[in-house]
């Protein structure tokens, strides 16, 4: 459950941001030391999960409420597609194209657990708990599944499609949030242990180590001090690029929402202003690293990126409330056996497919998150590789409402 806003003990966004920032320069510095406490704790726990959780704390002992604060749509739609122009800005496409097919094999395995997840956590909680499956529940599932699949938009057009009360839509959004954000909070440690799942799986990492290379040479050869007109040429490049993107966007969406109805351009979510803005800003960024401002990495590009990447995660965190799985249980036991299902059938793939634990991360962030935080997954393994985040995400756009619905048409089945 949700702190109130009046209950909240900071309730000024300037006030919250600062906490943030001071949190954030606090986990960097300590992750920063070359020895002692803070060295071996990091040594188990990445920081970036530590920026994820620690605004969770604030947010659920109802020292902020992260759901009353206008912080994350501000980072998610001004510093998130600025992070991907800056992160995509040197990025060598050619390498990421040879990462190769397994890529999109682990996403859409993951769309593929998503649907069975759905099946069986309704079967189990029939077993369970028959009252926690019973009426209208079956409709809020699909909710879920379209958020899980896609994103928002695909949330919505489920709503809409099956008819979800608004009372049962307001409590599998909680179940939608909490389940996602734990999962991502796996996702974020199990990244500090990339080197030990690869070898389990034995998997091939050749050309995720080759962008990496690629990515620190071309650092290393053209690094140097930055100035402050390079630095402002930087912002300029991230921040119109989304000035851009937003401007675009806007008469992109109107145009097609005045397209005939029965072409059903919203199945693909291009009725969605955020698909536009993170579509627009990361072909922006892939465009300019064929041109002279790929140099801008040599002035700290990407590590700006990363900065307005870790914002938006510190922002993220705030939506996770930890009491509240004691609001709800038997609804969150469903939504953890779904998100469990999921997670088995990306483990049994990869180890199938031999697929790098990068693969199967963000192959599931892509399909349970979406595009505001699939980059923030990957970048945990590399900032050079936020942009196949991306890539896989807008891919889930896509195909969210088909296969929400088609889950829908399954559970429907099962209730009746």
């Amino acid at each position: 459950m949700s702190v109130p806003a009046s209950t909240a003990l900071i309730t000024n966004d300037a006030t919250v941001l600062g906490l943030l920032a001071i949190t954030l320069g606090a986990v960097f510095w300590t992750a920063s030391r070359p020895s002692g406490f803070w060295q071996k704790f990091y040594s188990y726990v990445p920081a970036l999960l530590m920026c994820y959780l620690l605004p969770s704390v604030y947010h659920s002992i109802g020292l902020i409420d992260g759901n009353a604060s206008g912080l994350y749509p501000m980072a998610r739609d001004y510093l998130l597609p600025s992070s991907l122009v800056l992160l995509c800005i040197a990025i060598d496409l050619g390498a990421v194209l040879r990462l190769g097919p397994r890529a999109v094999i682990m996403f859409l395995t993951g769309t593929v657990g998503v649907m069975l997840g759905a099946v069986v956590a309704f079967l189990a909680m029939g077993i369970i708990q028959p009252e926690a499956v019973a009426g209208e529940t079956w409709r809020g599932m699909t909710t879920v599944a379209g958020s899980w699949i896609g994103g928002g938009a695909n949330q919505a057009a489920m709503k809409e499609v099956f008819e979800v009360e608004t009372t049962l839509f307001g409590q599998f959004v909680a179940v939608d949030v909490l389940v996602a954000n734990v999962w991502m909070a796996v996702l974020l440690l199990l990244a500090a242990r990339a080197n030990a799942f690869d070898r389990w799986t034995r998997a091939d990492t050749t050309a995720i180590d080759d962008l990496k290379r690629r990515i620190e040479a071309y650092q290393a050869q053209h690094s140097r001090i930055p100035t402050l007109p390079d630095l402002m040429v930087v912002l300029a490049v991230g921040l119109g690029a989304t000035g851009l993107a937003h401007a675009l966007a806007e008469p992109l969406v109107a145009w097609i929402t005045s397209l005939p109805a029965e072409w059903r351009l919203q199945d693909y979510s291009l009725d969605s202003r955020f698909f536009w803005i993170v579509l627009i800003a990361t072909t922006v960024g892939l465009a300019l690293s064929f041109t002279p401002a790929r140099r801008l990495e040599g002035v700290g590009a990407s590590r700006i990126g990363s900065a307005m990447l870790y914002v938006l995660v510190a922002t993220i965190g705030m939506h996770m409330d930890l009491g509240a799985l004691l609001d709800r249980p038997w609804l969150f036991l469903l939504g953890l056996i779904w998100i469990s299902v999921h997670a088995g059938l990306m483990l049994g793939v990869a180890k199938l497919i031999r697929a790098p634990l990068f693969f199967m991360a963000v192959g599931s962030q892509a399909n349970i998150g979406g595009a505001a935080s699939a980059p923030v997954v990957a970048s945990a393994f590399h900032p050079a590789l936020a942009p196949v985040g991306v890539l896989l995400a807008v891919m889930g756009y896509a195909l969210g409402t088909y296969f929400a619905y088609m889950t829908g048409l399954l559970l429907q089945a099962m209730a009746t």
